[in-house]
């Protein structure tokens, strides 16, 4: 057991330092205006299953430069999902998006839209599921001291309290489940070809509803087969076929 836990610990070290290796090869590669190499350079880290916001976003920074614009979206949107307040990629993803040909307008939020949104981007479900504990913890804590405390005022105190704290135990939740079905249900990609077709049902001889160029960012809603049911930030929605896309 010994003998194959040290095997374990040397292969790791000697992975860390070849991804470490491979990853100062390719800013090597980049500062010297070689960005396809570099690419090469630093996807070899990931097909090794390592990954992290500084790989993704050297990678969207190489595309860039080779003005691969869907490629460089990608990238830097992987980067933010490790790091979503890291300003100088979203700096980089918004000079970026600058270059799409699609210019997507929003559906217009209701004001209970916009409310439920700067609410449940304050923590993941994980957060709000933990905060639900914390908060039924306190309400028991609450109730039993006023289970066993003696003077009137401050049993009318105790018990105001618990009662506030059930609530924040019931919006917890709420939040909790709602951020697990946003999550589940959240499923954006990026457009990968040049200029893709989208049909109005998932076969190649039916109708064109739209089309959509490289870099676009898409909600995928279904898939049947090889094609995928996607949906913009304006409401519409078409089907692709899964080449032309790739999830984040």
């Amino acid at each position: 057991m010994k003998k194959l836990l040290y095997l374990f610990f040397l292969v790791s070290i000697m992975s860390f330092g070849q991804n470490a290796q491979l990853f100062d090869q390719g800013k090597e590669l980049y500062k010297n205006g070689k960005y396809q190499q570099a690419i090469e350079s630093w996807m070899q880290i990931l097909d090794k299953g390592e990954h992290s916001e500084e790989l993704y976003f050297n990678l969207g920074n190489a595309h860039y430069k080779l003005n691969n614009i869907g490629p460089s979206i990608y990238y830097y949107e992987k980067a933010l999902q490790l790091a979503p307040n890291d300003s100088e990629v979203l700096n980089n993803l918004a000079f970026a998006e600058n270059a799409r040909i699609d210019a997507i307008e929003p559906l217009p939020q209701t004001v209970f839209s916009k409310w439920y949104e700067s609410i449940s981007g304050i923590f993941t479900y994980n957060g709000w599921a933990i905060l639900a504990v914390l908060f039924s913890i306190l309400f028991v804590t609450l109730f039993l001291l006023y289970y066993f405390s003696s003077g009137e005022r401050k049993k009318r105190l105790l018990f105001s309290t618990s009662i506030v704290s059930i609530f924040l135990l019931v919006g917890a939740l709420v939040m909790a489940f709602a951020t697990f079905g946003d999550s589940k249900n959240n499923k954006p990609a990026i457009i990968f070809s040049e200029e893709t077709e989208i049909k109005s049902e998932p076969k190649m001889g039916s109708s064109t509803a739209f089309i959509l160029h490289e870099g676009t960012k898409v909600q995928i809603t279904a898939q049947e087969d090889s094609w995928y049911r996607i949906e913009l930030a304006d409401g519409k929605d078409g089907w692709i076929p899964g080449s032309d896309l790739k999830q984040l």
